[in-house]
């Protein structure tokens, strides 16, 4: 049996992936390169805030994802990203959907090391309506089929407050059915 090629594998991966220290990313493919409209060079080095929306975004993923990823040692969500180039026909600021999954290297240190991958859900379509960051967490919580008190326990607010903000996600997106709204939100 041949040997495998661990850094082509890597580099040709079907999904975005990123080696990362600390929130830096030390390393990553092709693909990611491609999703967020940047080159390797202008990548590696950067604290991962540079993906997000907002620098207030990027600290509340990281306050959420804390107890689970060490708790666990991996952790998955959906959630809004920004390209940051003008590669590949894409325009820089623009937002879109990203399904975001990790592992610790370390079970013992996971923000130590980690590898990141990243799927575009949105098909290179931007993100049309303008959610407040916590309609976009709401969303997220939506695409992943959860019921409000679901998402109320998740993101630790009313399932009352959840209805709110799924009402006006509903509205803003002109859905009539939550499926409905899962496809508009998935299609961007």
């Amino acid at each position: 049996m041949p040997a495998v090629d661990y850094r082509l594998a890597f580099e040709l991966a079907p999904v975005g992936m990123v080696l990362s220290r600390h929130r830096i990313i030390v390393d990553c493919n092709a693909r990611v390169c491609e999703m967020f409209g940047a080159t390797r060079d202008a990548l590696v080095g950067q604290s991962f805030q540079v993906l997000y929306p907002s620098v207030a975004e990027f600290e509340r993923i990281g306050k959420r994802m804390e107890p689970i990823l060490n708790a666990s040692g991996r952790y998955a969500d959906n959630r809004m990203m920004k390209r940051l180039g003008n590669l590949h026909g894409m325009f820089a600021g623009e937002t879109f959907w990203c399904h975001v999954s990790g592992q610790a290297l370390n079970r013992a240190a996971p923000h130590e090391a980690g590898i990141w991958t990243f799927e575009d859900l949105g098909s290179r379509r931007s993100v049309k309506a303008e959610l407040t960051p916590r309609e976009r967490e709401v969303a997220a919580q939506v695409m992943q089929g959860r019921t409000s008190k679901e998402i109320g326990k998740a993101l630790q607010i009313s399932h009352r407050t959840v209805e709110i903000h799924r009402a006006r996600l509903m509205r803003k997106y002109a859905a009539a059915t939550t499926a409905e709204l899962v496809q508009k939100l998935i299609a961007g």
